[in-house]
């Protein structure tokens, strides 16, 4: 990003503070609708699920591909209650973004922790690993080891993160709390104590819907929830032309501007996705629930002047976005990179 730009941004976003506020304010209204309409949609949809599956197993498994949609618009829900910006209640947002969890399988309280370290780190090159899609420097890979580097090949592989990677992230990976640094201390037993309340909850209603029925309709609804989840946020944050810095240099403003996209897309997926495409102003507010989101956006022409807007078109091309150049100051394909490396430059 040229520094002229920055200048600009900066300036057009000096009170940027004063902008969002009415934005912040959270809808009693809006948050119940949106919990009422969340949770009809997938108990209906689930319900269908289980009533094919003596009928039809295909015709069963089929219907997952729309409650993946659904789950990820409860695990916005959830999402929105660890930034303490569903409700105006703390309790009442650790109520619903506890019973989200137990539709998501992601842990609640540890999860909103690693996320709330990512809204903080956003573009930062030394935490890229932390609360977002690893991404490492041309740099980096260049001192790998063969190992190291064919597995950073394979996890960036859209073969693999957009199929089991999504699958693997939300069912085993979230199993466990990795983070062991003093910042997640206070949550890392909650891990713990969520699979516990998983674990009882899943045997409970196989126990009621007969095991091979339920897990296999939940297994393949949390498989596309993981490949929909994984997409968003890989297209929200790995992109050419996206911001990042060192820690010493880095600014929170045009981290939030330019290290996230404004994901264009009909008003459906918006509505499916819980607005989380307008993520250029989630990570310039995290306070701002997500139902008011696209009225921010809309209302307030700055933020379309300086976002990064993707299509769902465009959106394809980002998987070529493999490492990060700092010579370049851009993401480079690992085919790019091989070609700068041969010219030496």
């Amino acid at each position: 990003m040229s520094s002229l730009n920055k200048e600009q941004l900066l300036k057009d976003l000096a009170n940027w503070n004063k902008i969002i506020r009415k934005y912040q304010i959270p809808s009693t209204k809006e948050a119940v609708i949106q919990i009422a309409n969340s949770f009809s949609f997938y108990i209906v949809i689930l319900a269908l699920q289980f009533y094919l599956f003596d009928k039809s197993i295909l015709g069963s498994l089929a219907v997952a591909i729309l409650n993946g949609f659904i789950l990820g618009r409860i695990f916005i829900i959830q999402h929105d209650c660890g930034h303490s910006s569903f409700t105006r209640s703390r309790k009442a947002n650790d109520i619903i973004g506890t019973i989200c969890s137990v539709c998501t399988l992601i842990p609640y309280k540890y999860w909103a922790k690693n996320h709330s370290f990512h809204h903080a780190h956003n573009g930062q090159l030394e935490f890229s690993g932390i609360g977002d899609i690893e991404c490492i420097s041309t740099e980096e890979y260049s001192k790998l080891s063969l190992r190291k580097k064919i597995w950073y090949r394979i996890y960036r592989n859209p073969l693999y993160l957009f199929t089991i990677g999504g699958f693997i992230y939300v069912v085993i990976y979230n199993r466990f709390a990795f983070m062991r640094t003093e910042y997640f201390k206070k949550v890392k037993n909650t891990v713990l104590l969520s699979n516990i309340l998983f674990i009882s909850l899943y045997a409970l209603f196989a126990y009621l819907l007969g095991p091979t029925r339920f897990l296999v309709v939940q297994f393949v609804n949390l498989l596309f929830f993981g490949t929909y989840a994984l997409w968003f946020f890989y297209i929200q944050h790995q992109y050419e032309n996206i911001y990042k810095s060192g820690k010493d240099n880095w600014n929170y403003v045009v981290a939030a501007m330019k290290g996230s996209t404004y994901y264009k897309l009909p008003h459906i997926f918006h509505w499916l996705t819980g607005n989380i495409g307008y993520h250029h102003i989630h990570h310039l507010s995290p306070a701002i629930p997500n139902y008011n989101l696209h009225k921010c956006h809309k209302e307030n022409p700055v933020f379309q002047k300086h976002t990064n807007t993707i299509t769902f078109w465009q959106s394809l091309k980002t998987v070529q976005a493999n490492l990060w150049d700092a010579q370049r100051q851009k993401m480079v394909s690992f085919s790019e990179y091989k070609k700068n490396k041969k010219r030496g430059s």
